[in-house]
C-alpha cells in the first residue's frame, strides 16, 4: 500500500475508525485519526495504554508493509427513550 493511499484514508471525512494489518500478521486499531501519522517513508500508528499506569505503545511501520485496511465498524448506541406510563 502507498503512503498516499494511507494518507487519504486517514483524512476521510468523517473519520470512522481503521484496521491496519502488516505483513508480520499484526493489526492496530486507528480509533481517531490524531492516533497515525504518515510521511511518504512511515506510518506511525499510537496505541492506547493497555491499562492505567502503563505508557503508551507505538509502532513505526513502512507502508510498502501493510497489506490492508479495514473499517471498524461502530455501531452508534441507540438513544434511549423514555416510555411513559399509563
Amino acid at each position: 500500500m502507498t503512503a498516499k493511499e494511507v494518507l487519504a484514508l486517514q483524512r476521510k471525512q468523517p473519520f470512522t475508525g481503521l484496521r491496519i494489518h502488516i505483513s508480520d500478521g499484526q493489526a492496530y486499531e486507528v480509533l481517531h485519526p490524531e492516533m497515525m501519522m504518515v510521511t511518504r517513508t512511515c506510518v506511525f500508528i499510537a496505541q492506547p495504554p493497555v491499562k492505567e499506569g502503563v505508557p503508551m505503545q507505538h509502532v513505526y511501520c513502512d507502508p510498502v508493509h501493510i497489506t490492508r485496511i479495514e473499517p471498524i465498524n461502530r455501531r452508534k448506541k441507540p438513544a434511549r427513550t423514555r416510555r411513559r406510563k399509563s
